[in-house]
């Protein structure tokens, strides 16, 4: 049993603000140029703020001029799954968290090398964890990103 448990919907309204609950649970999109990480800088990893799973490095993270935080790729290959968008007239892949099943953002083919790839994830969706602070919140296995 995974130790990063989706909370009842009635404690997620509790605990996320307006913003988080839409874009996490209602598939909401954040203004972009306007929210906590597309320019932040710091080392860590970016976590699901619903449930705590690891998404994201520091390592990772570019800026796209896209107004939201941007990786190349996530953390671990396990964290992420996706699913065909079309609600915007255009056809887009959708990115969730594996385990709560929270919506992150989505992913594009025009990022930078190695991958090529670009994750535009709404902060809205994530809880940022500084490489100091790792060891203490019980994310200790990642320090070794940093070293």
């Amino acid at each position: 049993m995974s130790k990063f448990n989706k909370p009842s919907d009635t404690e997620l309204k509790q605990t996320l603000n307006e913003m988080q609950y839409k874009v996490t649970q209602q598939e909401g999109t954040e203004p972009p140029f306007n929210n906590l990480y597309w320019d932040h800088k710091e080392e860590g990893i970016y976590v699901d703020i619903v449930s705590g799973e690891p998404l994201f490095s520091s390592l990772d993270k570019f800026d796209a001029h896209c107004g939201w935080p941007s990786f190349t790729q996530p953390i671990e290959d396990i964290t992420l799954t996706e699913k065909v968008d079309t609600k915007l007239f255009s056809q887009r892949t959708e990115v969730r968290s594996a385990e709560a099943d929270s919506h992150l953002g989505h992913v594009f083919d025009d990022g930078p090398a190695p991958t090529g790839l670009r994750y535009c994830i709404n902060s809205a969706s994530l809880r940022f964890i500084k490489k100091q602070d790792l060891a203490k919140e019980g994310y200790e296995s990642f320090l070794t990103l940093f070293e």
